[in-house]
């Protein structure tokens, strides 16, 4: 009997580590995603690529070098930059994650609710973006993205 509790209590506990950890990781990932996103408000390309893995490649063809001008030209373009994002679901499996999101990017300033930005905004987008941990930070190491469906034409 004693032997039986000693392993329910080893097994009890290795679930609470492993669903500890897998909580941590969880927020870590979403740490990534919003330190993105206040980097993209600051217009700091450096931070947002700081964020990248160095293995990056997205199927719009960006890889970590090139995805620096994508974010040039967004912060030329837009003088402000605000970012909403809605519907974030995280997912961890050992050293790989995934963040499925939807965002709302606005030129306007940011007043808390995405209804008052809606006519100035830049677009409301779906993301499915890969993650993997590289020593003991996660980096994004693809992203995919595409115009929400409510807003395509």
């Amino acid at each position: 009997m004693k032997r039986v509790a000693t392993i329910s209590l080893i097994f009890i506990i290795a679930i609470a580590v492993f669903g500890c950890h897998k909580d941590n990781a969880r927020e870590k990932v979403e740490k990534v995603i919003t330190d993105i996103q206040e980097a993209a408000e600051h217009k700091d390309a450096g931070k947002i690529i700081n964020n990248l893995s160095q293995i990056y490649s997205d199927p719009q063809g960006f890889n970590y070098e090139s995805i620096r001008g994508l974010l040039v030209g967004y912060f030329f373009r837009y003088p402000k930059i605000s970012v909403y994002i809605n519907n974030l679901t995280i997912s961890v499996e050992n050293t790989s994650a995934r963040a499925v999101l939807q965002t709302v990017l606005t030129s306007g300033e940011k007043t808390g609710s995405v209804t008052d930005v809606i006519p100035q905004s830049l677009g409301v987008w779906d993301f499915d973006v890969t993650l993997k941990k590289e020593s003991s930070d996660w980096k994004v190491a693809s992203a995919k993205w595409e115009q929400a469906e409510m807003m395509k034409k």
